[in-house]
């Protein structure tokens, strides 16, 4: 083990609580901002978070505090994992708590509902004078604080950024690849969302392995559509960041978009579906904002309005894939190395 730092997570969720377990499992002075005394007592006391990570047990040397400057004073990074219609009032929050050269990384897999921004371009405007990163991959919460094996990606313009964040998070279960594609690695990690609900839709109807294989293929290329036009590169989403993060999304039953279309292919409501998860679904509000910007753009994303009509407009599923299979036949591979 090299340096040794001290860090803070700003969140109490299942992921940053999971980030929170690997930084204090590897030795550095780790403390997690949470909102509620309760939890904190949790964290400090019995080295549990039951509401996120059910069964888990927690480093013990793991602080938790609802003291927000208390927590990042003297750090030098500092992880942030709030939900994205909480980040920009937290940041604002932060801003004058955090020091100028701090390194702050997002791990929030969303986007701003109001102004259609990623959450980097959010913390880039309250939190003007930190070192901003991106951390996006399949990384199930539950399963990485299970200590199983699992890889991410870090992207940002500041090498000195991807360098700290390997040697602070690498371990014998955590691989961490590094990446300067910062607006790319995030907006896979925010549409990827949507594509899980579809999954877990078809998952719920009795779908075959076919179908699911078809579903996830057709959304990387939606997605790196979305992208190109959005200035993202695409072969950004041939990576852990994109194909690995839609992959475990769209097959898994721990991933909560998954778990919201799986529960709206058995005929539930999705108001009473996401009151029950107790957690935020990002795919619901981002599918909002893809289906605004396909058509503000004139983006060819039949899957994301086939759901949107599905969600919001009441159709049946039957007749919005009979739709999309009678639709014009694009090409298989739309982006090549030339």
């Amino acid at each position: 083990m090299g340096n040794k730092y001290k860090v803070a997570i700003i969140g109490g969720g299942s992921f940053g609580t999971a980030i929170a377990n690997i930084m204090a499992d590897n030795g550095h002075d780790t403390c997690q901002w949470m909102r509620t005394a309760e939890r904190v007592d949790e964290v400090n006391t019995k080295h549990s978070n039951e509401v996120y990570l059910p069964g888990i047990q927690l480093n013990p040397a793991l602080r938790a505090s609802t003291d927000l400057r208390e927590t990042v004073a003297g750090c030098n990074a500092v992880f942030f994992s709030i939900p994205s219609k909480s980040s920009r009032d937290v940041a604002r929050q932060l801003a004058d708590c955090i020091a100028p050269g701090t390194i702050l990384v997002s791990t929030t897999k969303g986007i701003e509902f109001e102004s259609n921004k990623l959450m980097s371009q959010v913390l880039k405007e309250e939190l003007p004078q930190v070192r901003l990163g991106v951390m996006s991959g399949p990384n199930l919460a539950k399963e990485l604080a299970a200590r199983m094996i699992t890889g991410t990606v870090i992207a940002s313009e500041d090498e000195g950024v991807t360098t700290t964040i390997q040697e602070l998070l690498q371990c014998s279960y955590f691989r961490v690849y590094a990446g300067s594609d910062m607006y790319g690695v995030e907006l896979a990690g925010a549409l990827k969302n949507v594509y899980a609900i579809t999954a877990g839709m078809a998952a719920a109807l009795g779908c075959g392995h076919n179908t699911i294989s078809m579903l996830i293929t057709r959304s990387l290329a939606e997605m790196s559509r979305y992208a190109v036009i959005k200035g993202a590169d695409p072969l950004t989403f041939l990576g852990l960041a994109g194909v690995g993060d839609l992959f475990v999304t769209c097959t898994s039953p721990l991933s909560r978009n998954y778990r919201v279309g799986y529960e709206l292919g058995q005929g539930r409501d999705l108001n009473e579906v996401v009151e029950s998860l107790g957690q935020v679904a990002e795919g619901v509000n981002t599918l909002r904002l893809m289906k605004e910007q396909s058509e503000l753009l004139d983006i060819y994303m039949p899957l994301v309005h086939g759901l949107y009509d599905i969600i919001y407009n009441g159709r049946k599923v039957s007749e919005v894939i009979g739709t999309m299979m009678c639709a014009e036949q694009n090409r298989d591979v739309e982006f090549t190395l030339q």
